[in-house]
């Protein structure tokens, strides 16, 4: 009988490793088809999408993320949700090649379910590739989040703190909108839609 309630239960688990990746797999694809419509899409094309910021003022952008994708998925892994905000400018040292500077704050729900943040400065990159409307985006700075019991699921955390670095590549829609999709390490991708203002 023992037997029986072990097969089932390792049959169970079989399934809800198939759903996960089943709901994985669609969601990429999603992803993928919706960044394809709108790099095809006649109405934006490189010329237009291309940032307004000829006089190289300072800008805002707001940021939302509505969806995470994790690359391991764990059935304690709950929806990420992240708000943030961002300030770009095009004063950059003489020491890096970026086109320009960058510093912002985000605020999220991590993938437990713990309020997090992330400050952090970076640097961008425009027309990347030669495309004016592609452009990657490199920030580091300080994480809080990840507390009892999670606080191993981030390297080198202390009481909630810890060091982040987010590589992120980013596709300008309009001179005002974007979308990005920010690697996090081994956990997975973050992808976001920012809002210039």
């Amino acid at each position: 009988m023992k037997r029986r309630g072990e097969t089932i239960e390792r049959v169970k688990n079989r399934e809800r490793k198939q759903l996960d990746t089943k709901l994985i797999v669609r969601r990429v694809s999603v992803s993928i088809v919706g960044l394809l419509i709108m790099w095809l899409s006649p109405g934006v094309n490189a010329q237009d999408a291309a940032p307004e910021n000829s006089a190289n003022d300072p800008y805002w952008e707001i940021q939302v993320a509505p969806f995470a994708l994790h690359w391991n998925n764990d059935s304690e892994h709950k929806h990420v949700y992240l708000l943030g905000i961002e300030r770009s400018q095009s004063e950059v040292s003489s020491r890096v090649a970026a086109d320009e500077t960058l510093w912002g704050v985000s605020a999220f729900r991590n993938s437990f379910g713990q309020s997090s943040a992330y400050a952090y400065l970076g640097y961008r990159w425009n027309h990347l590739f030669g495309y004016p409307a592609l452009f990657f985006k490199l920030t580091g700075g300080l994480l809080y989040g990840y507390k009892k019991p999670y606080e191993n699921k981030v390297p080198l955390n202390y009481h909630g703190f810890s060091p982040g670095i987010i590589p992120t590549v980013g596709y300008r829609l309009t001179p005002s909108d974007s979308v990005q999709v920010g690697v996090l390490g081994t956990a997975g991708a973050i992808f976001m839609y920012s809002r210039r203002f």
